[in-house]
């Protein structure tokens, strides 16, 4: 009986054809990253699970894929800690899949501290494994571009880290993408204002939802975690507000009773102000309904999202004041951002925004019909490859037919045949696949013409 062949839910094979077009997504960020200035870095792809545990909310715990140790894991353990499922985690598993890039470049900062020049600006584009629900857009192993500044406290760094949202998604010709912003000091000078700060970590995940289930529905939620009613009345007069600076100045009144809300407004104002005339194509709002679930967040936080896809987000990010704290390294403040490359891929699939000829397997390929012709077919290939000009040549005495339907498959813009008659002039047969003309040249000639119609 067979094997039963698969891969887990929530992963995916990738194709030739849709790594092309991944590539394609993964070499825009990163030009965009270097042209700003950050530097490459990569992090293992499990860390120690203490290094990851209690740093995303406890939600975002319960979704770390664990690693089993190795050997006889439970020999030995006590049965108090059996029925413990966080100390038994702890006892079976001392490693885990990465969650993000945020937090084990954190670890990363503590541990070469002495090795860094700050501010410190870094990028990273690796996968990441959350144990999540799989559906449309949400995947267990994912890739995260990361662009992330340690080292500084200036709202300066928010808004170039905004400008890269802005300016990759241009370059990537999402036709229209809107940049929400918000602050977790506003959100914590809302929960001091309506005296529910002990609940702050509820109060923003029940935000968070507002866009998904509705005002009504986010009320009974605040109402069932007794939650002041007056953190709707605020909500509700708040949408009044035609634009963002009445949206401001709306909770400066409301929010002057708080000092660290008032600093979460002073600084949603620079940001706003400093972005006028900075932001190309990006659609820029105020949402203070957005809280991003992640604890380390502490300032300002962005959400992307493409109008014109069913789609949850695509890029997010923000401030962090000490999240190297934990790992021995204090008051180290740093703001990072994250391009969700698969939903980002998702979309432009869905809006068939990817550039014409990025399927194509090779740019040229070469027929022959075996014997002298093939040693012939490798020589040219070898001479287009010389001259970086992407070539494959048909490894087997094949028939033509089968030989085109391959240079076919590969999508290849021209076809060389080399057959005796083309052998004995040096010249060799061209076909341009798309149009359809055809022409005889020798090697320097089709090497001249294909590097000036790059």
């Amino acid at each position: 009986m067979s094997q039963q062949v698969g891969i887990p839910k929530g992963t995916r094979d990738f194709s030739p054809e849709v790594m092309r077009r991944r590539n394609y997504i993964f070499g825009i960020i990163r030009e965009a990253f270097e042209k700003f200035g950050f530097q490459p870095l990569e992090t293992p792809s499990m860390e120690n699970l203490s290094t990851l545990t209690g740093k995303y909310g406890d939600e975002g715990d319960q979704l770390i894929f664990k690693i089993l140790n190795n050997g006889d894991f439970l020999k030995g353990v006590a049965s108090e800690k059996l029925s413990d499922s966080r100390k038994l985690s702890f006892e079976i598993c001392d490693r885990a899949l990465r969650y993000d890039l945020t937090v084990p470049f954190a670890r990363f900062v503590a541990m070469n501290r002495n090795d860094l020049s700050f501010p410190f600006r870094r990028y990273q584009i690796q996968p990441v494994w959350r144990a999540d629900r799989p559906q449309k857009g949400r995947f267990r192993e994912f890739y995260q571009c990361d662009a992330d500044v340690v080292g500084t406290e200036s709202l300066w760094s928010e808004i170039e880290l905004i400008q890269l949202f802005d300016q990759v998604l241009s370059k990537l010709n999402i036709p229209k993408f809107e940049i929400k912003i918000n602050n977790r000091k506003m959100l914590f000078g809302l929960a001091e204002v309506t005296q529910c700060t002990n609940q702050f970590t509820a109060l923003t995940v029940v935000l968070d939802k507002l866009d998904k289930i509705g005002m009504e529905a986010v009320q009974k939620e605040l109402a069932e975690l007794g939650i002041s009613n007056e953190v709707t009345r605020i909500l509700t007069d708040f949408a009044t507000c035609s634009d963002t600076e009445s949206q401001l100045q709306f909770l400066s009144n409301e929010l002057n009773g708080s000092e660290t809300g008032m600093k979460g407004i002073e600084e949603l104002t620079f940001l706003f102000e400093n972005l006028k005339g900075r932001i190309s194509k990006a659609i820029l709002s105020f949402d203070l309904t957005l809280a991003r679930g992640l604890n380390y967040y502490t300032g300002a936080i962005f959400e992307v999202k493409a109008l014109d896809v069913q789609m949850g987000s695509i890029c997010g990010g923000g401030r962090y004041d000490n999240l190297t704290g934990v790992f021995g390294l204090p008051n180290v403040s740093g703001v990072g951002i994250s391009f969700g490359a698969d939903r980002i891929y998702e979309v432009m699939n869905e809006l068939n925004l990817f550039p014409s000829g990025i399927d194509r397997g090779a740019r040229v390929a070469i027929v022959h019909f075996g014997g002298e012709t093939q040693f012939a077919a490798f020589n040219l290939c070898h001479e287009l490859r010389s001259n970086e000009i992407q070539a494959v040549f048909y490894p087997e005495d094949a028939k033509i037919k089968k030989q085109m339907k391959y240079a076919h498959d590969l999508g290849a813009e021209f076809v060389i045949v080399i057959g005796e008659d083309e052998l004995a002039k040096q010249a060799w047969q061209v076909k341009n696949m798309q149009t359809g003309e055809q022409f005889e040249l020798s090697t320097q000639k089709i090497i001249q013409r294909l590097t000036e119609s790059k």
